[in-house]
């Protein structure tokens, strides 16, 4: 399937407000066997809309996320409430500063700063920092990067094994790229699939977790917001997560912003 292309429009264009209210369900520990859970439970959302075929767009409610410390905010899904059908999301990691944050690979070069999941309906929103792996980005011009380019560079450095960049990309394949200015600023836009089974035993259907993804870049360094389902959900809960893709913007640094190369030493 290929990928919903970005509209240039404003937030409130796009979508309908939930309420004025930014509280947030907070966690204050991580889950250690999410992956576990997120690929071995049901999906409700499959049986909720396999009569329909996906939701109606205008039913859809979300509420946004600001993140002062990294300074970027986008908008997540909540309800449909023409489905009577809600969302459960967990703030499986509360936005925190990138020297802190959870390393995605050993080299610790990309960091998840921020991270919720709906563990019934196997859904992941996370943003993730890192600079350019210059294996795929040679040039300091963004202007020369192409969306193919900046997707391999985030890719190759997404992942926890002690493998090699070129093992790391077996991993994931990329179905489509693009790149979209918005105020000035330009987004790469790309959406891939991720092998998540070694086993030969797994369902075909477990075997891949289908992504979106938008990058922008500042002070040399690439945030990336990334939201997923598994492959066998996609066709109804894509045109969803895609709108929180599209909704993803960095905004301008505040007092409370702490730039990525900031104190390195510092971990809390």
């Amino acid at each position: 399937m290929s990928m919903m292309h970005h509209k240039n429009c404003e937030l409130d264009d796009m979508f309908q407000p939930c309420s004025p209210s930014t509280s947030e369900p907070t966690s204050q520990n991580g889950f250690c066997r999410r992956d576990f859970l997120l690929f071995g439970l049901s999906s409700s959302i499959l049986s909720l809309f396999q009569s329909s075929g996906s939701f109606a767009e205008e039913d859809l409610k979300m509420v946004p996320l600001v993140d002062e410390i990294n300074a970027y905010s986008y908008l997540y899904p909540v309800e449909l409430p023409s489905k009577k059908f809600l969302l459960k999301w967990v703030e499986s990691r509360k936005p925190e500063r990138y020297s802190s944050a959870a390393p995605l690979s050993p080299d610790a070069r990309l960091r998840i700063v921020s991270e919720r999941v709906d563990f019934i309906d196997n859904l992941i929103i996370s943003v993730s920092i890192g600079p350019p792996n210059s294996g795929f980005i040679k040039s300091k011009d963004k202007s020369t990067w192409t969306a193919k380019d900046v997707a391999d560079s985030v890719l190759s450095d997404k992942s926890a094994l002690r493998v090699t960049s070129s093992q790391r990309m077996s991993e994931s394949s990329v179905l489509d790229a693009h790149s979209t200015e918005i105020d000035g600023e330009t987004y790469w836009y790309y959406e891939y699939l991720v092998r998540k089974s070694p086993t030969k035993t797994a369902q075909e259907s477990n075997l891949y977790r289908h992504y979106v993804a938008s990058t922008a870049e500042r002070d040399g360094y690439l945030y990336s917001l990334n939201a997923s389902t598994l492959n066998k959900q996609w066709n109804q809960m894509g045109p969803l997560l895609q709108k929180t893709v599209d909704s993803f913007r960095l905004l301008p640094p505040t007092e409370d912003y702490v730039p990525p190369f900031k104190d390195p030493w510092r971990f809390w």
